[in-house]
């Protein structure tokens, strides 16, 4: 079984940027990505910017990155 691996919420708005998503607000430590999709569907995710994210923070993540980006292609950047 692989293993969640420990990122901090820099890494993880780094790897949602590889997906077209990019910052567009801050407020305190969290930062909201957002991409626009050619059909004009907007996707947002919002991330806490913490030095290392809890698992339970982590899992959340990426289970709502999973809505907008496919298994096989996100899961490597988040699990040994």
């Amino acid at each position: 079984m692989s293993r969640l691996k420990v990122l901090s919420g820099k890494d993880v708005v780094k790897i949602l940027s590889r997906f077209g998503f990019i910052p567009v607000s801050q407020k305190g430590s969290h930062v909201k990505l957002r991409r626009t999709l050619p059909s004009g569907t907007i996707q947002s995710l919002t991330i806490p910017l913490h030095e290392e994210l809890d698992k339970g923070t982590l899992k959340a993540i990426y289970r709502q990155a999973l809505r907008f980006i496919p298994e096989e292609e996100l899961k490597p950047y988040f699990y040994d």
